[in-house]
């Protein structure tokens, strides 16, 4: 089978890249069955673990009643601290643990 060069555009960025004749021996040789969605450059970037953006929601600590954000969805029932609450009550738990039984 003879490859040749072929210009693919890129989900990401709409940006046209060649698929090389080498990346297509490539992936002919591993057997892969798609060819490459994204250009290098965007390749790039989501190897380089580009960071997610997570969902925040506004919401009330039910601590001290502070405007806050959290980075989850609360659910019904379960209490929701802001910040320094929450380091708070972690500091709290810390100290009622007990320690290492001294001789």
């Amino acid at each position: 089978m003879e490859f040749v060069d072929r210009v693919l555009k890129c989900v990401d960025c709409g940006a046209d890249f060649v698929f090389t004749a080498g990346e297509q021996v490539f992936f002919h040789d591993k057997q892969f069955k798609n060819d490459p969605k994204h250009c290098k450059q965007c390749k790039a970037k989501r190897a380089r673990g580009s960071q997610k953006v997570r969902p925040e929601t506004r919401t009330t600590c039910s601590e001290c009643g502070a405007e806050t954000t959290v980075p989850f969805k609360p659910t019904q029932g379960r209490p929701v601290l802001c910040r320094s609450c929450f380091q708070k009550q972690g500091k709290a738990q810390a100290s009622l643990e007990p320690t290492a039984a001294q001789d």
